[in-house]
């Protein structure tokens, strides 16, 4: 096992938001300082996607695209989502499209998210699951 951390995408074939938050991610974990990350994509269309979406508990339906940041568990031999520290706390960089009880992102579709998740919001959950 390579990665410490794994980044599960969650999306749908033919959506552009789900394809530049895969491109956003890729471009990042490129980077030295993201060496601890490895992506998968769920695709929520199909039924390994699905179940993987079912199985994380905590994303929106309807805030796709999302992602989930997971932990390496030695003893249960699987990735295992991250906690937030604080959750429900205001987050001035990801606003709501902050997951509430994990570290992750969905997308907030309204007037104040429109529709984004940003590479800054990306690097902050980054940041915020190795600090």
């Amino acid at each position: 096992m390579a990665a410490k951390y794994q980044i599960k995408v969650f999306g749908k074939e033919g959506c552009d938001k789900c394809h530049t938050l895969n491109q956003r991610l890729d471009k990042l974990l490129t980077q030295e300082d993201y060496s601890a990350f490895d992506k998968i994509y769920c695709d929520i269309e199909t039924l390994d996607g699905l179940v993987a979406f079912a199985e994380a508990e905590c994303i929106n339906p309807s805030r796709i695209p999302a992602m989930l940041i997971t932990q390496w568990d030695e003893a249960a031999h699987e990735f295992m989502p991250m906690s937030t520290q604080q959750p429900g706390a205001k987050d001035s960089i990801c606003k709501k499209a902050k997951l509430y009880q994990y570290m992750g992102l969905q997308t907030d579709y309204s007037d104040i998210g429109k529709g984004l998740i940003t590479p800054k919001m990306i690097q902050h959950i980054l940041a915020e699951a190795t600090a």
